[in-house]
This record gives C-alpha cells, structure tokens and sequence, in this order.
C-alpha cells in the first residue's frame, strides 16, 4: 500500500507559523470597578481586578493616585496574577483610586480609574430633643439629623417604641433626601414619641441606627381648613446622569390634607413616570425628559406650587475609536479619536493632538506600540486602546503572486496587479523579456505597480515580469500572457413590437475563440433575467454553445425595455440590445372625483392611465349602490365617451341614494383595469314621480278596512338579486257615527 504525502508550500506554511505566533499588546479582559468596603467588615481583604490578554504573557503594577505602589515582601499589597489584593484595608491609608498598568514587549496600557472608598454609619448624638407642641389640625415636621456616614442611608420614624414603624398614608411623609418626617395636618391619634430610624445597605451588610425620642403634644382645638403651604420640596436643579432613575419630593401642610399633582412645563409627559403623590420618579431619564418640573398642591381652601429644573448629564461615549493599525515604515499616519489626550505606551506625553487626530510623520519602528485615547469630563473617563505594528519587510510574492497565466483578447485590454508585500511600499519596473515598459499609448503603470496593456495585438504575447525593490530587499515575480481571438455578436437581437399574450423569439449568435468556454446572459433594462424565477415567461431557445437566443413566452406588459444580450469569455466580452414594445388594453384611469351632485345626475371626472402604447378609443363609467352591489354601467352624457375626455354626466340615477363610480377605458386590444372606487356620495332628494298601482281593498277584522297596492319600482331595485313586488296594505278603523235620522 502506498502512502500519500503532500508537502505544503514553504510560504503556507510561513503564513500558518506566522499566525499562530503573532504577538499582540495588551487587550484587557477585565478591569477594576468602583469598590464599597464597609468598616468594620469581618473580610480581611480587598480585591481589585485586573487581567489583559497579551503575546507574550503582560506583567502588572497598580497605581494609587497617580503613583506607582510598591510590591515590597511585608507590604499589606499583594498580585494575584494581574489582582491587586489589600490587606486589612483601612480609610486613612486605602481610600482613593486605583488603575492597572499591564505591560509586555509590545507595549503598555493603563486600565480606567477605579475608586476604593469605605462605608460607615455612625451613632445618633446622645444629646436629649426638644419636645414639640402645636395645635391638632396643624402641619408639624421633625427633623431627622442622620449621623455622619457613607453612602446614602434610607429612612423610617418609631412611634413610641420598635418597630412600630409609621406608614406613608398622604398625611404623613417621611422624605429619602433629609431624613424628616412630615405631618400634613396633626389628629388626635399623632399624640407620642417619635425617633428617626436610619439603615445603611453595603453589600450584604445592614446596619441601623435611631434617635432620641421627641415627644409630641397636640393643644385641642377646633381645626380650622387652611390652605396648603409646601414644606417638602426638590432642589432648584436637580442634575442627573442619562441612564439613572431621578427622584423628586414634594409634601405640603393643610386642612384638608392637599392634594399633590405632579406636570412638566416645556414638553409632554414621559411615560416613565412612576409613583405619584409626594414622590415623582422617572426611570431611565435620557435628554428628552430635561426641563422645567412643577409641584402643585391643593385643597378646597388654595393652592401652593412649587418650580424646579431636571438637567441631564452624561458620562463621556466615543463617536470615534481607534483600532489595531499596521503601517509601513516611513510612512504618515492618522489616527483619528474624539479625545481630550493620548497615551502611547500608558505614559501620558504632551503629543500634538489637533481635533482629536494624533499625527505620525515619517514612522519609525520605534512608533511602534500600544496607544491610549483618552476621553474624560466630571461623570467619568474612558479609555479606547489599540496597538500600532510598524512594519519594515523586503517585497515578498509569496502570498500573491503575479498571475501565471494571463489569457488576453486581441484588441482588447488586459490588467495585470503587482502587488508584493513589503514595508515601505515597493518601487516596481515592469519587463517583457528583456524589454523595459515604459508608459506609452498602449502600455500605463499605475502608481500602485498595476500594468494595463490596451489594444492588444499577437506580438503582445510573452513574458511579463515585475520587480519590486525597497531598501529591505527586492524581489520578482513572472507571468505569460496568451493572446484569444476576440468575442463577437455575429447575430444581433432585432427591435419587434408585439401584443400581451404573444410569444417571440430574441436572436443572438456569437464567435469567440475556440480554446474558451463561451457563456450568454440577457438583461432587462441592465436587470440580469432570473431564469428560475421567470415564472415560465423566460427559456433558453438553444443548447447550443454559439447560439444564445431568448424566447418570451406570454408576454406581459411589464416584459417590455431594452433586451440586453451578453456573450462572454474569461477574457472579454461582447453586448448588443434591442427594444421590445408590448401593447394592451389600457391602464386603470386615476383620480376619480364626483361633483354637481343632484337627484338624478352627477359630473364625474378623472385623469388619463397609461394607454400601453395603444390609443385610448373611448371611455366606460360603472357605478354600484347598497340595493346592487354588482358593478352596472350607466347612462352617460355624452352616450359615447371619446378617448381623449376626462369628464362626463352621469344620467337616470335614483334620488336619496347612495352610489360609488369607477371608469374603465378601453383601445382596440380589450377593456382595461377599472380606476379605484370614487368616494361613496349621496344623490339628493326628491318628490315620487310614479303614483302606485293595484289599488284594492275590503275584509279585515270588524271596524276595519283594508285597502292594498303594489310599490312602483325602479329598474335598480327589479334587477337587484332577490328583489320582489311588494304589496302594502293600510288598515283604517271605522268610527262609531250616531243616525244622522232616526230610524
């Protein structure tokens, strides 16, 4: 048995190699996040992380504020890989930001800034608080003064002793912003002790505090009504970053208990609304909800309102990023980044940036590396990286070599690509056997190497070779160009005007040289002709190679344009059209309108269709009612309609009844497509012009007479389907009159 064994190309497997081995900058994978570290936390530890993917492997530093931190042995600093852990953190030494240096021969890139900060909840002060006293039905607030901490804290207030906590029921209010508890009017059962109730959320720890008690004491009196006072109220300007939910409150003291209303002043209420009441939110707030906001409360005795703005923020997005760039040596770059600054390899250096383009000029090997664009305003910073290769390489033709084998046709044009790899670009000679091309009538070298020979001829055959030099190297590469008879259109396809329903035949013959594969496509108005989706109106007349001749079966209005007709080889190709006119019955007319509406006639008028190239001779006018919705033509004035009118009377119609008209024109091929149906209308009324026939009477029930007749109809309700000659019938009671004479 034998055994097979192919070799690859050397330069394929170059190519594998050099893949597979490529190195790259750092990317980073993961990077530090804002941490919360509660004080007092049972965890020993805080971990920062941080991982970039590299090739080679990167190497890690972490800065804290800007400076380097030591990694010394007894250091409470530690990497876990590229992590940075603390040990035993504390606020005074720890608190700040953290970013992540990671490095390797490529390059160097910083991670964004990552805040450590630590959470607290102090003690309520000891001191005793005042008592509070004030007359029942008035509005009374107790402030809460949370203790120092961090972050925000959420609120509750005990009514005399834990947990009896006090619920938001419209009178009453606690806000989220200060701590205070709101009374909006005082009743007999607020009588007691009251203490803020403070608790802080880090993590999964929960801590609570709460005050002194204040006692209440409410004066009994006859509650008068006044009108609302708003105490609660929302800043002034109230900024918000677009993505976050936004929070405003608003509570008011009055008898009745006022009622509060929420309305944007400059612009439509978002459906992002939530809640009511003393607390409006909006989640997810983009630019769309910025403006003026409003808070009104009332009750039968006023109104107070109160005005503040929503101003929306964002943290800084890129419109424009870089990415991984290769470039030749020597040449110019630019890189282009909306960014307020620039890190080559993570140093920050004062390179000239205009409009947010970084410049290279004349580029050295040592440009090469990883790059930091920097965009950053008060909300935040971001960084965009990407890792400039400069390359230096000798003109190489393994990956793409000039083409072996280059057919060409006689008195035709061939191009012919040289394009080597190398760094910095190639200059590039072009040689037919020992002759040097130079650009002439015939021959051009385009700047990038390309050779374009024109008006080719039998003693254009032979070897081409291009050579291309830089001051890495030079290199070569050879093509044989082979001169083919050109292709031409011996039978060309001929004009013909036929009508819809016909069948016809397009010719087209071709010559072409023998040693190449001749192929034909036909095209409609420079459409290329779907043969499988031609619905059967298309097929190929011939299977024979020279003869590309299409057959049109059925013909419709839409197979008519220009038949193009393509005959090709692999080195060129030949075209000839011709024009196919399809005739038919006219197009739908369009734009039907009814006006001079009376009992019997209306004026119809519409706009000329397409005549598909045969003249409109006259025109049809049909109309249907409830009574007949078949579609019947009508009477017209006048009775025949010519071509060339685009108006007509409408005669004998019914008063009082509803109709639709719709036009058909027509030529000597058929009756068209009907226009679409005009507006429904109603023809006016009027008096009966036919007394009724049949008139009889007699029988019924005692006192009685009945007298029937047959409803005259008109030849719309006759001809109608189910119609019927109706009979109706009066009965009229007989009065009691006395003897005029006594009997």
């Amino acid at each position: 048995m034998g055994c097979d064994l192919r070799v690859a190309p050397s330069f394929i497997l170059d190519a594998v190699l050099t893949l597979s081995t490529r190195n790259y900058g750092p990317v980073f994978e993961e990077q530090p996040v804002h941490t919360l570290f509660p004080e007092g936390s049972a965890e020993e530890k805080v971990t920062l992380a941080c991982r970039a993917r590299a090739s080679p492997p990167a190497t890690y530093r972490w800065k804290m504020n800007g400076t380097e931190i030591k990694m010394e042995p007894d250091s409470r600093y530690r990497l876990v890989a590229g992590d940075l852990v603390i040990s035993n953190p504390v606020k005074a030494k720890d608190a700040g930001s953290y970013q992540c240096v990671a490095s390797n021969s490529r390059g160097t890139v910083v991670s964004r800034e990552a805040s450590l900060r630590f959470g607290f909840l102090q003690e309520f002060s000891a001191e005793e608080r005042d008592p509070v006293k004030i007359t029942e039905g008035w509005g009374v607030m107790f402030a809460c003064s949370p203790p120092p901490h961090y972050p925000g804290l959420s609120y509750r207030w005990l009514l005399n002793e834990f947990p009896n906590f006090i619920p938001a029921d419209g009178r009453r209010f606690v806000s989220q912003t200060t701590g205070n508890l709101y009374i909006a009017k005082t009743e007999a059962s607020d009588l007691g002790n009251y203490s803020c109730f403070a608790t802080s959320h880090i993590d999964f720890i929960t801590k609570s505090v709460f005050s002194k008690f204040s006692r209440l004491s409410l004066a009994a009196e006859d509650a008068r009504q006044y009108a609302p006072s708003i105490k609660a109220r929302f800043p002034a300007d109230t900024y918000a970053l677009a993505g976050q939910m936004v929070t405003l409150e608003c509570f008011a003291f009055g008898n009745p208990v006022p009622r509060i209303k929420w309305r944007k002043l400059d612009g439509s209420q978002s459906s992002k609304w939530i809640g009511s009441e003393p607390l409006l939110q909006i989640q997810d707030v983009d630019f769309e909800d910025e403006g003026t906001y409003e808070c009104e409360a009332e009750n039968i005795k006023g109104r107070d309102t109160y005005q503040g703005r929503i101003i929306i923020q964002a943290q800084p997005e890129w419109l424009e990023v870089i990415a991984d760039t290769e470039a030749d040596i020597g040449s110019d770059l630019r890189w282009s980044c909306a960014a307020a600054s620039w890190l080559p390899n993570g140093i920050r250096n004062r390179i000239e940036v205009s409009g947010g383009e970084l410049r290279f000029s004349k580029l050295v090997l040592e440009d090469s590396g990883m790059y930091q664009c920097v965009a950053e305003n008060k909300h935040g910073t971001v960084y965009a990286s990407a890792e400039l290769t400069v390359q230096a390489l000798a003109p190489d033709f393994r990956l793409n070599p000039v083409k072996r084998l280059i057919p060409a046709a006689r008195s035709g044009k061939v191009i012919i690509p040289c394009q080597p790899r190398a760094a910095p670009k190639a200059t590039v000679l072009w040689t037919k056997g020992t002759e040097l091309l130079i650009n002439s009538s015939r021959v051009t070298i385009t700047t990038d190497g390309t050779l374009i020979l024109q008006n080719i001829s039998k003693s254009d055959e032979g070897k081409y070779t291009c050579f291309a030099e830089n001051f890495m190297g030079k290199a070569n590469s050879t093509g044989i160009l082979s001169v083919r008879d050109a292709t031409k259109i011996t039978l060309a396809p001929s004009s013909a005007d036929i009508n819809v329903g016909e069948n016809l035949t397009l010719q087209c013959h071709a010559s072409h040289d023998p040693t190449m594969d001749l192929t034909f496509t036909w095209s409609l108005d420079d459409f290329p002709i779907d043969f499988d989706k031609s619905e059967g109106h298309y097929r190929r007349a011939s299977v024979k190679e020279a003869i590309g001749d299409l057959s049109i079966f059925n013909t419709q209005l839409k197979h008519s344009g220009r038949y193009t007709c393509t005959a090709q080889t692999v080195v060129d190709s030949a075209s000839e059209s011709a024009t196919l006119t399809v005739r038919g019955p006219p197009g739908p007319p369009g734009g039907v309108v009814v006006r001079d509406i009376s009992d019997t006639t209306v004026q119809l008028s519409w706009s000329r269709g397409f005549d598909n190239h045969s003249p409109i001779a006259r025109y049809i006018v049909e109309a249907r009612t409830l009574l007949s919705p078949k579609w019947k033509q009508m009477r017209t004035n006048p009775v025949n309609i010519e071509g060339n009118a685009e108006t007509a009377q409408v005669v004998n119609l019914i008063p009082w009844m509803d109709y639709e008209f719709r036009v058909l024109a027509s030529n000597i091929l058929g009756v068209g497509e009907p226009s679409l149906p005009s507006s429904k209308i109603r023809t006016k009324e009027a008096a009966p012009t036919v007394a009724p026939s049949g008139l009889s009477g007699g029988g019924g029930a005692p006192n009685e007479l009945i007298i029937n007749w047959t409803v005259s109809q008109h030849p719309w309700v006759a001809d109608s389907k189910g119609a019927a000659r109706r009979i109706a019938a009066l009965c009229l009671p007989q009065r009691e009159h006395r003897p005029l004479h006594p009997l």
